[in-house]
């Protein structure tokens, strides 16, 4: 729950026991940057810039990275020194020790590092996101819980986090996940065992890697349920490769009452047996389903839901008190850690500019 202040639980995107992991988070974490400010607001020279800075952290293994440590590698030029010092990958290094160094003599250092900060700075600023994602080390690892089978319950709720955090939030998980499963690579087909996700609204939390998830997670065990409202929704500002990746992967269609526009693109899919009327016109708590069965689509039919039998609510309590001791920890420890890594205070104590030469 990120809403509970007191015991945050972390959730660090920028972990990777190697350098595919690395890059791949990287690669996801610019993608999340374009997905919640829009390609208008996120260029080429934001993500260079960021994508360097990433790279740069994380190849400390001893100290780790975080997001919010990202503004620090622009301004504190001791810290940055240290990073450096690290870092093995020639063209990571090059672009600090010679681009960067160079660009410090003009303006647009610190028209970038504004540039940079201002879209961090809602995490920054935010006590709640800043306690998650500032975090070394997240709360629970993410392959553990897929091979043993855990349960994991995340609540996004718009109304107690905000949409932006929300959505954040979702991009690490369905990211963190996705590369769970792909670690999976290492373990024989056999002994992968199933991990079922289960995304509500899962338009909200998705990057351009949806396609990869759906094409090959099927492979590593990574079962999907997805869900959402209509059709309409996987096509944000004209963009239908989603929408695209979606019909052309998944097995089995669930459709309950359907608007027209919708059922005229599923009638094609539920054709001879259900018309678009039939689609349109669906009783309460049935739905229309084809499943695919041995990789082969059966025939679509109708069928009548069930309802789960009732939990024990007596559980519930006792259940998310001992969860948030276990995973989550104590607020002050926390931001005592991420004052001490990301040096908050001092981000906005730069050293003058060097004055411009004589023309």
């Amino acid at each position: 729950d990120p809403s509970d202040l007191e015991r945050p639980v972390g959730l660090n995107m920028l972990e990777g026991d190697n350098e595919a992991e690395r890059d791949f988070a990287v690669q996801e974490m610019v993608a999340i940057f374009y997905k919640l400010f829009g390609e208008e607001m996120i260029g080429p020279m934001f993500e260079h810039y960021m994508r360097n800075a990433m790279l740069a952290l994380m190849e400390d293994r001893e100290s780790g990275a975080t997001i919010l440590e990202i503004p620090r590698m622009f301004t504190d030029s001791a810290y940055r020194k240290k990073k450096l010092e690290k870092v093995t990958n020639p063209v990571v290094k090059n672009f600090w020790e010679q681009e960067y160094e160079q660009s410090q003599r003009g303006q647009q250092s610190a028209d970038m590092l504004s540039y940079v900060i201002s879209k961090i700075g809602r995490f920054l600023s935010n006590r709640m996101m800043r306690n998650i994602v500032g975090q070394r080390v997240s709360g629970f690892n993410f392959r553990e819980m897929m091979d043993h089978r855990k349960i994991f319950l995340v609540n996004l709720s718009k109304g107690k986090i905000g949409e932006v955090n929300s959505r954040l939030l979702g991009f690490i998980i369905v990211t963190k996940l996705q590369m769970a499963a792909m670690a999976r690579a290492e373990v024989e087909a056999s002994e992968r065992r199933d991990f079922y996700l289960y995304l509500d609204e899962f338009q909200n939390f998705t990057t351009d890697s949806i396609a990869t998830i759906l094409s090959e997670a099927r492979k590593y065990r990574l079962d999907l349920i997805i869900a959402h409202q209509y059709i309409g929704q996987l096509g944000e500002k004209g963009d239908e490769s989603i929408k695209n990746a979606v019909f052309g992967n998944v097995g089995t269609i669930v459709a309950f009452r359907i608007g027209v526009e919708d059922a005229e693109f599923l009638q094609k899919e539920f054709e001879p047996t259900f018309t678009l009327n039939d689609l349109v016109n669906v009783e309460q708590y049935t739905a229309n389903i084809k499943l695919l069965i041995d990789s082969t689509a059966s025939l679509p039919f109708n069928m009548k839901t069930i309802y789960p039998p009732p939990g024990n609510a007596q559980l519930k309590e006792p259940l998310k008190q001992l969860s948030r001791l276990k995973y989550g920890r104590d607020r002050s420890g926390v931001e005592l850690e991420i004052e001490e890594r990301a040096q908050l205070g001092a981000l906005g104590r730069r050293a003058p500019a060097p004055p411009e030469m004589s023309r």
